[in-house]
């Protein structure tokens, strides 16, 4: 597992954000790869089903489309995606060898209501997925905003410290905020992955 250099000014991190129309059966997910320092260093896309289990594989094909050894850590706007998409957070530290943080922001009671509704038939898998992710940390910024952050390969510390650094106002850090705008305007255009 590689740790989070903090102090370096070109630390790398692929931020990942979604977007999607309910009407849809797919999801577009953007990937930015931005230095701390701002500077973008390259794009890269997917597409996660509507409903399904399909996002973290995604994410690893998305991360290894990019062909890029010097990224230091995935930064992902939320990890139920998609309509209850559950990204396996475990697995993606595992596989990539890298921090993995899972950024939301706003509290919440959980989504087991939701997930029976939705998944009457397979309810039980998905609750399990759910119940893997661990619960949410609150973490509040310099902004003096309040994010809800899962994390795997890092510490709340580090956690806290490159979001402070990535966050220029609000709540949502600049790479996710770029990876967000990107995944809509794809959206937007009909572009699909």
């Amino acid at each position: 597992m590689r740790s989070l250099h903090l102090e370096k000014k070109g630390l790398r991190g692929l931020a990942i954000a979604e977007s999607f129309r309910q009407n849809s059966t797919k999801s577009v997910l953007a990937g930015v790869v931005m230095r701390r320092d701002f500077v973008i260093d390259g794009f890269v896309f997917g597409g996660a089903t509507l409903e399904g289990d399909d996002a973290t594989d995604s994410i690893l094909k998305m991360y290894d489309d990019l062909q890029r050894p010097d990224i230091s850590y995935v930064l992902i706007s939320g990890l139920i995606v998609s309509m209850y998409n559950i990204i396996d957070i475990k697995k993606l530290s595992d596989k990539l060898k890298i921090p993995i943080i899972g950024v939301s922001y706003h509290n919440s009671t959980g989504i087991e209501d939701s997930l029976k509704h939705h998944f009457p038939d397979s309810f039980e898998s998905k609750l399990d997925e759910y119940e893997k992710l661990g619960q949410r940390e609150k973490i509040t910024l310099n902004t003096s905003h309040d994010v809800y952050v899962r994390k795997e390969g890092c510490t709340l510390n580090e956690v806290k410290h490159l979001l402070d650094d990535l966050t220029l106002h609000g709540s949502i850090p600049e790479p996710i905020r770029i990876s967000q705008i990107l995944a809509k305007t794809l959206l937007e255009k009909g572009l699909s992955f």
